[in-house]
């Protein structure tokens, strides 16, 4: 039982594993009228589309739903499959599933996109669908935009538009003792250790200055006031706003030395 898992109100560990010459035999059958046949082909391929609900567990979609939209992937690749295509039915159905699930997750984005960008996004994915039929690698953007007729820029622009956002808090990674989160691998440039060192070092630094200091550096260099200006503003000669200037840069570059 350490393998259950319940979805839709399914027992997947009870999920049967058949032959591939039993699959074939189901398959025949259906493709003839076999209504019993057909349920059970479906019944017992139903692991193809719990491996791939898997991928994509860490959305917040609901799971049962992802699974009924991946049966329906299930059928589109019972219904469409030929035998002639060379390849095994699991091959052939788990891009159709994933294919399926995409569709549904993008058109139930909530971020919005327009008809054109979803036309062309719809057009990208049935091409890379087909391509990854017989690939074990996904297929590149230039493949992709060569099978749909596309230019590799439209095709790029809009996959990108109907990816769905996710959160900074969404986890990546678990080993049992602590979660990394999107968060935790993203960099931060602006307020580096770096950065963060020199703010301390320039707080220390200003610290140190008389408050007549602190006010002139404040209007000249956050303010972006003149010398005459804060001379005026502060009742003080353009002379001495000069000196105090000079002697407060001279402290803090003395401090950052230190």
């Amino acid at each position: 039982m350490a393998n259950k898992v319940d979805i839709c109100g399914l027992n997947t560990s009870t999920l049967p594993k058949l032959k591939a010459s039993e699959i074939a035999d189901l398959m025949r059958r259906q493709k003839q009228g076999d209504e019993n046949a057909r349920q059970m082909f479906i019944y017992c391929n139903l692991r193809l589309v719990l491996s791939v609900v898997q991928r994509f567990s860490a959305k917040k979609d609901n799971v049962d739903d992802i699974f009924q939209v991946g049966c329906v992937g299930l059928i589109k690749a019972m219904e469409n499959f030929d035998e002639n295509f060379n390849v095994k039915f699991s091959t052939y159905a788990v891009p159709m599933i994933i294919g399926e699930i995409r569709r549904y997750l993008r058109d139930n984005s909530n971020v919005s996109v327009s008809r054109s960008l979803r036309d062309i996004a719809y057009k990208a994915l049935q091409a890379r669908d087909k391509l990854s039929v017989n690939k074990p690698d996904d297929p590149t953007i230039d493949e992709i935009a060569t099978e749909a007729g596309l230019t590799s820029r439209e095709v790029l622009n809009a996959l990108d538009a109907i990816s769905e956002p996710i959160s900074l808090y969404e986890p990546v990674y678990n080993d049992n003792t602590e979660t990394v989160m999107v968060m935790d691998q993203i960099g931060d440039i602006k307020n580096s250790s770096e950065n963060f060192i020199e703010k301390v070092a320039l707080k220390e630094a200003l610290s140190k200055l008389n408050s007549r200091e602190k006010e002139i550096l404040w209007l000249r260099y956050f303010i972006g006031k003149t010398q005459v200006e804060i001379s005026d503003q502060v009742g003080i000669s353009q002379a001495q706003v000069s000196r105090l200037e000079k002697n407060a840069l001279k402290e803090i570059k003395k401090s950052f030395n230190e």
